[in-house]
C-alpha cells in the first residue's frame, strides 16, 4: 500500500518536515531503507545510523530532526507512531470467508458470517465461532467454546473444552489454551493423584497470545488473561492465574498458579513469578529476575536473586563484587582483634 507523507501526518498528528506529496510504500530499518521506504528512530543506539540513511522518509522525536537527511515525520512517541503507520502499510491479508472442505466442523458449531476456516481445522460440539474469524490450519477448537469476531487462531492452535477467547484477539501458531494445570495430591507411598481441573481460561478483548505459548485451565475457578494483555512466545501460565489489563509478558516468562499481575504491568523475558502471589498495578519486572514474594508497590523490580527494589538490588550488586576484599578485611580484624585480647590476658 503506498500512502502519501501529508495523509500519514495528518492521520497521526506529526509534524511534517519534507514533500506532503512524497509517497512511501513499506517499512525498512534505517540501515537497509531504500527510496520509498519508512524508517524511524526511537532508540538512541541507532543514531548513528541516521545520517547516511536514504529512507523516504524517517518516524524520530523533534531532537533528532536536524540530523536526518530525509523527510521527517516528528511524533512525541516514534516507536508508537511507527506501529501505527506500518500496520497501515503492511495490513493483513484479507479473509477468503468458507470453510474448506476438509476441516471437521460439528453439526451443532457455529460459525460466523465471513470467518475463514482452513484445512485440517476441528471445531467442536457447541463451538461458536464469531463473525469474521480466521481459523488456521490444523487448528483445534474444543466443544463449547467461544471466540469472539475478528479474532486470528493461527495454524495448529489448540483451545480446550469450554476456552473463551474475546474479539479481536491474535493467537499464534502453537498456543495451546485450556490444558490441565498441575494439580496432583500426594497419598501413602509418595504417590501421586490427579486433581480434576475443572474451570476453563477466560481471554479478554484485543489479547495477542505467541507461538507455544500455553496457558492451563482454572484448577476450580478460571484463569484470566484481562483485555489488552499482550504474551510473547513460550509462557507458561499456570492454573488460576489473572493477569491484569494492557499487562505485558515477554518470551520464557512463567508464572505459577493462582498468582495476580495487575493491570499495565511488564515482565522481562526469562522471569520466574512464584504460586499464590499478588503483583499491584503498574509493575515492571526486569528480564531474568525472581519473585518469590507479593510485589505491593508500583515500581521497578529486579535481580535473579528473589526480586526486590531495584535501586536496593543495583546497591547489592556492588556490594557482591566487594565481597572478596570485605572477606579478607573481615579476616585482618579479627585477627588484630584476637591478637589484642592475648595480649591483654
Amino acid at each position: 500500500m503506498a500512502l502519501s507523507l501529508g495523509l500519514l501526518a495528518v492521520r497521526h498528528g506529526c509534524t511534517l518536515r519534507g514533500d506532503p506529496d512524497a509517497v512511501v510504500e513499506r517499512v525498512a530499518t534505517l540501515s537497509a531503507a531504500a527510496a520509498g521506504t519508512l524508517s524511524f528512530l526511537a532508540n538512541p543506539q541507532y543514531r548513528s545510523q541516521l545520517q547516511a540513511t536514504r529512507a523516504t522518509a524517517v518516524v524520530l522525536a523533534a531532537g533528532d530532526a536536524e540530523a536526518c537527511p530525509a523527510a521527517c515525520l516528528i511524533s512525541s512517541n516514534p516507536y508508537l507512531t511507527y506501529a501505527r503507520i506500518a500496520a497501515e502499510l503492511h495490513p493483513e491479508p484479507p479473509l477468503a470467508p468458507g470453510v474448506s472442505s476438509r476441516a471437521v466442523v460439528a453439526a451443532t458449531a457455529s460459525i460466523g458470517a465471513g470467518s475463514q476456516v482452513e484445512s485440517g481445522a476441528v471445531i467442536g460440539d457447541g463451538a461458536d465461532i464469531g463473525e469474521r474469524c480466521y481459523v488456521g490450519a490444523n487448528a483445534v477448537i474444543g466443544r463449547d467454546c467461544r471466540v469472539g469476531a475478528d479474532t486470528r487462531l493461527m495454524p495448529l492452535v489448540v483451545l480446550y473444552p469450554g476456552v473463551r477467547v474475546g474479539a479481536r484477539c491474535l493467537l499464534h501458531a502453537g498456543a495451546v489454551i485450556g490444558a490441565d494445570g498441575f494439580g496432583i495430591a500426594r497419598g501413602e507411598g509418595g504417590r501421586w493423584t490427579k486433581v480434576p481441573q475443572v474451570g476453563s481460561v477466560v481471554v479478554g478483548d484485543d489479547v495477542e497470545i505467541g507461538a507455544n505459548t500455553t496457558i492451563d485451565r482454572g484448577a476450580i475457578g478460571d484463569t484470566i488473561i484481562g483485555d489488552g494483555a499482550k504474551l510473547d512466545n513460550q509462557i507458561q501460565i499456570g492454573h488460576n492465574v489473572v493477569i491484569g489489563c494492557h499487562t505485558a509478558i515477554a518470551g520464557l516468562v512463567g508464572i505459577a498458579g493462582s498468582t495476580k499481575v495487575g493491570a499495565r504491568c511488564i515482565l522481562g523475558g526469562d522471569a520466574t513469578v512464584s504460586g499464590h502471589l499478588e503483583i499491584v498495578d503498574d509493575v515492571v519486572v526486569s528480564g531474568g529476575a525472581t519473585v518469590t514474594n507479593s510485589i505491593t508497590r508500583p515500581g521497578l523490580y529486579g535481580g535473579p536473586l528473589p526480586a526486590s527494589e531495584m535501586r536496593s538490588w543495583r546497591r547489592n550488586a556492588v556490594r557482591f563484587g566487594q565481597l572478596d576484599e570485605l572477606a579478607r578485611r573481615l579476616q585482618r580484624l579479627e585477627q588484630i582483634v584476637g591478637q589484642k585480647g592475648k595480649a591483654d590476658t
